[in-house]
C-alpha cells in the first residue's frame, strides 16, 4: 500500500476518535461511526457498565452504556449532536507527487502542471506547513544523489515561494536514494523515483 494512503487512512481514524468522543460523557452520550474520507468504514467495539456494542455501518450509533443495540443516527441529528465538533476538525494532510527529467531539478511537463493547483490547496488553508522532501533514482554515488535530492527540493520550494507562498513555512529536505518509491537495484533508472513530495499540513 502506498505509504501516502496508510498515513490518510491512520490520520482518518484519529479524526473518527476525535468525533465519537466529542459528546459530553452524560447519561445520553453516544457514539457514532463515521466514513473515513475515502469512503471506507472501520470498526468500533463499545463497552459500557450495561454491556458491549459493535459498529460496523456507516452513521450507526450506541449508547456509552452498552446496553441498547446500534442504532442509525439521520444526518440531521449528527449535525446537531456533533456539528461543533466536525467543523473543528483540521484539515487532513494533502500529498503531491511531482516528477523531474533525468539528472537535474527540471519538472516533466505534466509536473509542472500540479504545481498552480498545490498553490491553490495551500491557500485554502488558514494555516498551512509545506514540506517538501527530494529523492533521486539509484543511479549515480548516493553522495552525489543526496545533493541533487536537495538541489530539487530547495529549487520547488523557491518556485512556489515566487508563485505567492513567500510567507509561508517550507522546509526542505533531502532522502537522496533513501526510500524509493519503486524498489530498483543500484544504477537503475527509474523516473518514478525522481521526484519530490510535497506535504500541506
Amino acid at each position: 500500500m502506498n505509504p501516502f494512503h496508510q498515513m490518510r487512512l491512520a490520520l482518518a481514524g484519529l479524526m473518527l476518535a476525535a468525533l465519537t468522543l466529542a459528546g459530553c460523557a452524560g447519561p445520553g452520550s453516544y457514539v457514532v461511526l463515521l466514513p473515513s474520507p475515502d469512503g471506507t468504514v472501520g470498526k468500533v467495539t463499545i463497552s459500557g457498565a450495561s454491556g458491549q456494542q459493535v459498529l460496523t455501518q456507516a452513521r450507526t450509533g450506541s449508547m456509552l452504556n452498552g446496553k441498547e443495540a446500534p442504532f442509525e443516527v439521520s444526518r440531521e441529528q449528527l449535525a446537531k449532536d456533533f456539528g461543533e465538533a466536525m467543523s473543528a476538525r483540521p484539515a487532513l494532510p494533502e500529498h503531491f507527487l511531482l516528477y523531474f527529467m533525468p539528472g537535474g531539478a527540471q519538472l516533466t511537463p505534466l509536473s509542472v502542471t500540479l504545481l498552480p493547483k498545490i498553490l491553490q490547496r495551500a491557500k485554502a488553508r488558514h494555516a498551512v506547513d509545506v514540506s517538501v522532501i527530494g529523492h533521486t533514482d539509484t543511479q549515480g554515488k548516493a553522495e552525489t544523489n543526496e545533493e541533487l535530492a536537495l538541489k530539487r527540493a530547495a529549487a520547488i520550494a523557491e518556485q512556489l515561494r515566487q508563485m505567492g507562498l513567500k510567507d509561508t513555512v517550507i522546509s526542505v529536505e533531502s532522502h537522496g536514494e533513501r526510500n524509493l518509491l519503486v524498489p530498483t537495484p543500484d544504477e537503475t533508472a527509474e523516473p518514478r523515483n525522481r521526484r519530490v513530495e510535497i506535504t500541506l499540513r
